[in-house]
């Protein structure tokens, strides 16, 4: 029989639910534990206990501002999610700041290059003052390599190499695996679940794909369809892995990734925004779907900064600021967001309404929140 109300269920003593039946009952220790299935009772006798960590193989918090703002409740660890914008919203910053983020919590990371060598892939993080050298040599990050495929001549590249980039080289060189033909969607695969299965990954740590776009103009559109609903099998559902899968898109909506919307569990755009101030072009970002878990599907105006990562704000709140102080606070608040007549300077200064990871934006929401 189900309970009256809400607020008289109780909670399974085993896997921490609510239980909407009338729950099962057991005696253990002059302590009467309620269970909201046979299953789990039967669990718990088997296990000594409740399980631990319910919660934590289920969802983890981004990290990132805009998206902890768009998602309340947390990311689905067994999600893959679309990251879709156009040219110059700064889709590999907010890749990276996911990966740089799950190395802070101690879990591990996988990134899938498809448009950069390792190298480049690693200066990035350098250039926005994330050093994940440690992480490499701690085998915490590792590099599936679809890129230098392209490079006849490798050993001609490494003798053109600075001092520098030489060092980036043997650094990333152990963590790295080298796929020879990325147009073969197994041969890509087997790459992760290689990469996957030496670092344990399983209900813990990030895979980022950089560029699903770019994998789908390696292939016909079927094997494009066929990896991404095989790898959200395997490593999603699998695993409890959440796949980032970024595109920069263009062309027809009905084209590769644009129409991936029915397969992934999340779709997050990314736009250019030209109607707030004239000439100036804003970077904004919402989650338009997320399976399981709230979303408040607002946009949210963001910019990054070297150190703190993605930076949100409010652009009209930018522009009172200015017309107030006479048309001199422009430069002010662009260098407040690490720019300085539009060029990344990557400086950190307080931005008037910003919010930065760890901190909750003051605006309310401009839609109702609804379910993903």
């Amino acid at each position: 029989m189900p309970t009256d109300s809400a607020a008289d269920r109780q909670t399974c003593a085993f896997c921490q639910q609510t239980c909407p039946l009338e729950p099962l009952s057991i005696e253990e220790g002059g302590t009467t534990l309620a269970f909201c299935s046979q299953t789990c009772r039967n669990a718990h006798e088997d296990n000594g206990g409740a399980v631990t960590g319910s919660e934590g193989h289920r969802k983890v918090r981004p990290g990132v501002a805009g998206l902890d703002a768009c998602l309340p409740q947390g990311l689905p660890r067994n999600s893959f999610v679309l990251l879709l914008g156009n040219s110059g919203t700064r889709e590999e910053a907010i890749e990276a700041e996911l990966v740089w983020r799950a190395l802070e919590r101690g879990e591990p990371a996988v990134i899938v290059a498809f448009t950069e060598p390792p190298t480049s892939v690693v200066e990035n993080f350098l250039a926005m003052d994330w050093n994940v050298l440690p992480y490499l040599e701690r085998d915490q990050l590792h590099i599936v390599d679809c890129f230098t495929y392209r490079m006849d001549d490798r050993e001609r590249l490494y003798d053109r190499m600075t001092a520098w980039n030489t060092h980036l080289r043997r650094a990333t060189e152990p963590q790295t695996t080298a796929v020879r033909d990325p147009s073969d969607s197994y041969e890509v695969q087997n790459a992760l679940d290689n990469c996957l299965e030496a670092l344990e990954m399983v209900e813990t740590g990030l895979v980022v794909v950089d560029s699903i776009a770019e994998f789908g103009s390696l292939v016909q559109p079927v094997q494009a369809y066929d990896f991404v609903k095989n790898v959200r099998a395997e490593v999603c559902k699998g695993r409890f892995v959440p796949i980032i899968a970024g595109a920069t898109v263009a062309g027809e909506a009905d084209s590769f990734p644009r129409n991936l919307d029915y397969v992934a569990d999340g779709v997050v755009d990314l736009a250019l925004d030209g109607s707030v101030i004239e000439d100036t072009l804003f970077r904004r970002l919402r989650v338009r779907k997320l399976r399981g878990v709230l979303t408040v599907s607002e946009w949210h105006t963001y910019e990054y900064t070297s150190g703190l990562g993605m930076v949100t704000f409010d652009p009209l709140e930018e522009v009172k600021a200015n017309a107030s102080d006479g048309g001199k606070g422009e430069q002010k608040s662009d260098e407040g967001n690490g720019t300085k007549n539009g060029i990344e300077t990557g400086e950190s200064k307080d931005v008037k309404g910003a919010t930065v990871p760890g901190e909750t934006a003051s605006s309310e929401p401009e839609n109702e929140p609804k379910q993903g």
